[in-house]
This record gives structure tokens, C-alpha cells and sequence, in this order.
């Protein structure tokens, strides 16, 4: 039996931070520590009083699920058009889909799980 790997992130040590997104705050969960950079999760928030710009871009990725814990957000996705995103709400974003944010509630969180960790992200025309 191995222990390689094992970590837990418990809420009372929570910890956010500036990320890809400036009207975002992050809450690094320590699985790309404990995968050894194979996924990477989060707790994704809206920041208070920061101003929104939902660019269009894509995400150079292998696998991107977004499970919303609280609030809403609304995306918009090349060839699927605008989708709402309530508390409960699941979204498997495809390698490279072209999308934006389009808004959300004041409370959003996000549950956020990507691989690989050190993905990379591409502004690019509108959608």
C-alpha cells in the first residue's frame, strides 16, 4: 500500500488568490502537487468588486470539467451558443473549444479539474 500522492484540503485552511482570470479568485485544491502536475483543481470565485472582460480564448487541454458549487455562470461555446450554468450544473469543455464567460452571480464558486496542470490558454477572436 502507498501513500504517494495523498492529500486532503480541507475549507477552514482555504486559501485564494489572483489566477488566469483577474475578476477570479483561486483555491488551489493540491492535486497538481500530488499528481505530480498531471491535474490540476480548484475552487474558482468571482472577486468583489473587480471589473468583468470575458475574452473569447481556448484552453490547451486533454480533459476541463466545471461543476458549479454555488451561484450561476453563463458561457458562450463555439457551436453550442450561450449556456447558463446553475449550482449543481456539470460542463465537460472539450480540448480547445473556443468559449467566453458571459457573467455571473456575485457568488459564483466553481469546482474546476483539469489535465494536464500546467495547461496553457489562447486569446483569440471572438466567438
Amino acid at each position: 500500500m502507498t501513500t504517494t500522492g495523498f492529500t486532503v484540503s480541507h475549507l477552514r485552511d482555504a486559501h485564494f488568490e489572483s489566477g488566469l482570470r483577474a475578476f477570479f479568485e483561486y483555491r488551489d485544491l493540491g492535486i497538481q502537487a500530488a499528481t505530480d502536475g498531471r491535474v490540476v483543481a480548484h475552487v474558482i470565485r468571482g472577486k468583489l468588486g473587480a471589473p468583468f472582460s470575458g475574452q473569447p480564448h481556448r484552453h490547451h487541454t486533454t480533459f476541463q470539467l466545471v461543476y458549479v458549487l454555488k451561484g450561476w455562470i453563463e458561457f458562450e461555446y463555439e457551436g453550442q451558443g450561450t449556456v447558463r450554468l446553475e449550482a449543481g450544473s456539470c460542463v465537460h469543455q472539450p480540448p480547445l473549444i473556443r468559449h467566453r464567460e458571459i457573467g455571473h452571480s456575485e457568488d459564483v464558486e466553481l469546482l474546476e479539474i483539469v489535465m494536464p496542470a500546467d495547461f496553457t490558454t489562447e486569446e483569440v477572436p471572438a466567438v
